[in-house]
């Protein structure tokens, strides 16, 4: 068990927590939720010690060990995998080293031997001669490969390092486990396997995601930072966000009868029990939901942007046709005779690892590269606009927001446009900011605007909730399940694809495509070992 009480944090004025007292038990999962600032990532840097409130305390039941995701990726350049792994439980890592300096004596003493003796006695008591085949599963499980697990910090690519650090901060099985953001550079294959141990750790878990799927999926509990609180739902994401609606809309709703609002709630409660009955802990939750009251669930402060995405034209049924299409660049294959007819009804998402290719053809559909060979083209009725990847060319310029966007609109007015940016959250001088200065989900908030003054039938997005906050992914998300026309993009949000898409396709390594109408989890649930084989089979054609 932890339990933050009275915490108050003070940064000069402000007070970011104020009175903070809540209690995370054994064997449950609690996602951290809260708009950019909030203080997610410092409430786990309050919880771990790396930061000391302004009043109140922490309080961990004695002899329990909290382990916590390192964010620091250069802190064991000096160590090899395997150590860095096990110094997740730093005693019996220092009780390791302390063995091996007495073995390695050369006038090994009579007090050396008592001490060695001591040490192999806590050794074996931790499970010690098991550390190392037990780092072995959680890196193997995780996707480094064998051949790493020995190798020095310092030679490994961020991606893989970021996976060590999460093996170091799950071993050990420790009481209490705090996790900030586990899933950022994550392949899809790590997050399955990371969700899985979730699901199954005993323990307290604790974590920050703006990956809703991933809530979803391990959390028992939402812990709601609001209002320099933090207010627990027994739930996950999806369960806390519903709620949050709905208490809105009964707030708006003042002369509805208090008998009726309840109902509302009750059958809601219950849905959500329905759906909750596939996790193992549905008994506790389903109670937990069913002791809910009117007065339990209060509505967020935060603000979610409006995206909506209106066609000025109806798309007819030609859309788009693409034929023999190659594209080779810096001597790698990126597109191999790729072939594909596109509905009007088409919402495709572009999935797999191999994220070049989908950036590729985007390129070139919107006529930025040339392919190598083959052709396409673009239906009489239809209209493109682009999210680009890479935006650092956008926003080189002087000009400020209201500036950027005045060529796109069809209403040549500044206050419109300025009313057009408060609804996209750049209210009042916030619309006359230099584009050039401005944040990263700022700036995706202006190329969104840029789109929806456009008014095209067919949208290519290209990663576009990157750099976005949970609120703004989940009004895109929702503004794309809404968009009555077709839609081609990549996204790492397991729920935007799995919501949105009603087509996948992926480009395997070599430059072959797998073309599916079929959902997200359907997908991964039929192809999955068919995709494995595709992919090996180009890599082995490659190779010759």
């Amino acid at each position: 068990m932890i339990q933050a009480s009275n915490i108050t944090l003070r940064l000069g004025k402000r007070a970011l927590f104020e009175d903070v007292n809540i209690k995370f038990t054994e064997g449950n999962c609690y996602g951290i939720i809260g708009a950019n600032g909030a203080g997610k990532s410092t409430f786990l840097k309050i919880l771990n010690g790396q930061l000391e409130p302004t009043k109140g305390d922490v309080i961990i039941t004695p002899g329990q060990r909290l382990s916590f995701l390192q964010q620091d990726h250069f802190k064991y350049d000096s160590f090899n995998v395997m150590d860095t792994v096990i110094m997740g439980n730093k005693r019996l890592y220092d009780i390791m080293k302390e063995k091996e300096a007495i073995y390695a004596k050369e006038d090994f003493s009579e007090e050396d031997g008592i001490r060695s003796a001591e040490l192999e006695t806590e050794f074996a008591e931790m499970n010690g001669w098991e550390a190392e085949s037990d780092a072995a599963q959680l890196l193997n499980g995780l996707g480094v490969d064998t051949s790493l697990h020995y190798a020095m910090m310092s030679e490994l690519t961020g991606p893989v390092k970021v996976k060590v650090l999460l093996a170091q901060a799950l071993f050990g099985n420790p009481d209490i486990l705090l996790l900030d953001e586990p899933t950022n550079h994550l392949d899809l294959d790590a997050i399955n396997w990371l969700e899985e141990f979730l699901i199954n750790f005993d323990n307290t878990v604790i974590v920050v995601s703006h990956d809703r799927y991933f809530l979803n999926k391990v959390c028992t509990h939402i812990a709601d930072i609001d209002y320099s609180k933090i207010q627990l739902y027994a739930g996950n994401y999806d369960f806390w966000y519903e709620s949050s609606q709905l208490m809105i809309r009964q707030m708006k709703e003042a002369n509805k009868k208090k008998e009726e609002q309840i109902k509302e709630l009750q059958e809601f409660i219950q849905r959500f029990s329905a759906n909750a009955s596939k996790s193992k802990q549905a008994t506790s939750r389903k109670r937990a939901l069913e002791k809910i009251e009117l007065t339990d669930i209060r509505p967020s402060s935060r603000k979610y942007p409006y995206i909506d995405f209106r066609p000025m034209r109806e798309i007819g049924n030609e859309v788009l046709e693409i034929k023999n299409l190659s594209k080779t660049i810096n001597g790698v294959k990126i597109l191999d005779n790729i072939n594909m007819v596109v509905g009007r009804n088409d919402k495709i998402a572009f999935v797999g690892g191999n994220t070049i290719a989908a950036t590729t053809l985007f390129k070139i559909l919107m006529g930025e590269l040339e392919p190598d060979s083959g052709s396409f083209k673009w239906g009489i009725t239809t209209s493109q606009s682009y999210f680009p990847k890479d935006n650092t060319e956008i926003f080189k310029g002087e000009e400020n927001i209201v500036e950027h966007l005045m060529p796109y609109s069809t209403v040549d007015d500044v206050t419109y446009v300025r009313g057009f940016l408060g609804r996209m959250l750049f209210a009042g001088e916030e619309g006359v900011k230099k584009v050039n200065v401005l944040s990263g989900g700022e700036k995706v908030r202006v190329m969104l605007s840029k789109m929806m003054l456009i008014g095209a039938n067919v949208m290519l997005m290209d990663e576009p909730t990157n750099h976005l906050d949970m609120e703004s992914i989940t009004s895109l998300n929702n503004a794309l399940i809404k968009f009555p026309s077709v839609v081609m993009f990549t996204a790492l949000d397991h729920q935007f694809i799995q919501t949105v898409a009603n087509r996948i396709v992926e480009i395997v390594p070599g430059g072959s495509m797998i073309d599916k109408v079929t959902t997200y989890d359907e997908y991964l649930e039929s192809d999955e070992l068919a995709r494995k084989r595709q992919v090996l089979t180009s890599q082995v054609e490659e190779e010759d």
